[in-house]
C-alpha cells in the first residue's frame, strides 16, 4: 500500500470519528513523530560518534603490562 493510499485511508478514518477519538489518533500521530525523530537523532550521533576520532587515542595505547608481571597464572583447569 502506499504512503498515499494509507493517508487517504487514515483520513476518512479519522473523519467518521468523535472530535475526542480524532483527537487521540493526533495525539498519537505527534508520539509517533517524535519516537522516529528520537530514533534517527540517536542513529545520527552514533554515526558521528564512529566516524570521529575522539577516542583514537585508545588504539594506540601501550601495553602497561605482560605476561612477566603475572604472579599467579590461571589456566582453567579446577
Amino acid at each position: 500500500m502506499t504512503k498515499q493510499l494509507i493517508i487517504d485511508r487514515t483520513v476518512k478514518a479519522i473523519n467518521q470519528l468523535p472530535d475526542d477519538k480524532a483527537e487521540e489518533i493526533s495525539d498519537f500521530a505527534d508520539f509517533v513523530i517524535k519516537r522516529h525523530e528520537e530514533q534517527k537523532l540517536t542513529e545520527e550521533i552514533q554515526h558521528l560518534a564512529m566516524e570521529s576520532q575522539t577516542f583514537d587515542f585508545l588504539n594506540e595505547e601501550e601495553d602497561l603490562y605482560s605476561e612477566s608481571d603475572l604472579k599467579e597464572v590461571y589456566n582453567g583447569k579446577g
